[in-house]
């Protein structure tokens, strides 16, 4: 395989996953533009599939003919971004070539700066984790200039080690647990003590290095299973959870992240305005009652306690178990906030939630159950999300979705 290279590809797309364009209703389009919409078409159907796809079955889906596909899928294969897999008989025809998203071609480094660790995973056009390197820590009220030159360490010794596993990095994305805008700038992230930072020049050299709200990216984490293919459930609102707590309206597989970016703060949302003094400056938000540091201040445990200590000591009655009660009420109370306003029936819990969810569940549902007004109508399912930095995963799915939607570009560009 070839050295991997950094790709000088097109500029970001906005945060989450682009619909191929349908190839009819073209009139006074271009040739090449033409062909692009239908490379998208092909790409996006290719990848979507749960299962290896012909070329037959995708000249079927997008209405395009055989010999057209049969051209396209030659370019993405050359282009590295679809595979064939060996041939297999299907009934009485010709044997049939399957074909998948591409392995170790074009890849994408998801980052993350969380107030508990600094995490890089890098991940490939079929889903697979070629290297991820996670430094537990404690990041409160840090400083920026410090933590970045480290992670930019972190990511040059990364991509370095594995740089044999791929051909070429198309894009970065970093989470960052806070209020960012587009143009790369950290607003506020009061859990790291940071504000109005610019990212870029701490990182220089990440082709395409974007930033997105922690949560937004853990969300398309849990709604995509693999880059370009829907999971199961694509609907839902989803709640992350570390010292600070995000949540994020996913719809159709696409976060709702409100016209400036800054939508799903529920972690600042009030569940008891006689609530201590939050890290915002405001008082009685769902953090001080729900989040890491608080719920271990409760439970009269030290502020470095691991998770599995909190969990372990909840499962008994007790000051433990009394903070994750009061922390399932708090959330239990701002969660049929978001059920009121949003009609959502799936809540997935993400970070710390996991663990606690069997202590949890029942004051979190007696607050849904008496506080929804739909309650008669409507079962709110609450659910436990994947671990493991979901946030690293939809940053790296992020960038590879690009790709997808647009496989024209990326062509062009190579």
């Amino acid at each position: 395989m070839t050295a991997a290279r950094v790709s000088d590809g097109p500029p970001p797309a906005p945060l989450g996953p682009g619909p191929g364009d349908v190839a009819s209703g073209s009139h006074g389009v271009g040739q090449a533009s033409l062909r692009d919409r239908n490379l998208s078409v092909v790409a996006s159907l290719a990848f979507a599939s749960p299962e290896p796809v012909s070329r037959a079955a995708l000249a079927a889906a997008s209405g395009l003919t055989r010999s057209t596909v049969s051209r396209l899928v030659d370019t993405l294969l050359a282009g590295g971004v679809l595979r064939e897999l060996p041939r297999q008989v299907v009934g009485r025809g010709r044997p049939a070539t399957p074909l998948a998203p591409a392995r170790g071609t074009l890849a994408a480094l998801g980052l993350e700066v969380s107030p508990s660790y600094l995490g890089a995973r890098l991940v490939d056009l079929s889903g697979a984790v070629l290297a991820e390197r996670v430094e537990p820590d404690h990041l409160e009220a840090s400083d920026p200039a410090d933590v970045l030159g480290r992670l930019a360490l972190l990511t040059e010794e990364l991509l370095g080690e594995s740089a044999d596993t791929f051909t070429e990095l198309v894009g970065v994305r970093l989470a960052i647990p806070g209020l960012v805008d587009r143009s790369g700038r950290v607003l506020r992230a009061p859990n790291l003590g940071w504000r109005d930072v610019t990212v870029a020049q701490y990182l220089p050299g990440l082709p395409r290095l974007a930033l997105a709200n922690e949560a937004d990216l853990a969300a398309l984490g849990h709604a995509l299973a693999a880059p370009g293919r829907p999971a199961e459930s694509g609907t839902f609102f989803y709640i992350s959870a570390d010292i600070g707590i995000g949540g994020t309206y996913v719809v159709d597989g696409t976060p709702v992240v409100g016209r400036h970016g800054w939508a799903g703060e529920i972690g600042h949302t009030l569940v008891d305005p006689t609530g201590p003094r939050c890290t915002c400056g405001a008082v009685g938000c769902l953090e001080q009652y729900a989040g890491r540091d608080a719920v271990l201040a409760a439970a009269g445990l030290p502020p470095d306690s691991p998770a599995d200590v909190l969990v372990a000591a909840a499962a008994e009655p007790g000051p433990a178990r009394d903070a994750v009660l009061r922390a399932g009420r708090a959330l239990g109370t701002a969660l049929a906030n978001v059920v009121n306003i949003l009609d959502v029936d799936d809540v997935v819990l993400g970070g710390q939630l996991i663990d606690f969810l069997p202590v949890l569940r029942g004051p979190l549902e007696e607050e849904l159950r008496e506080r929804v007004l739909a309650t008669p109508w409507l079962d709110v399912a609450i659910r436990p999300g994947r671990g493991g930095q979901p946030a690293l995963t939809g940053g790296a799915y992020t960038v590879l979705a690009d790709v997808v939607a647009d496989p024209g570009a990326w062509l062009a560009a190579a």
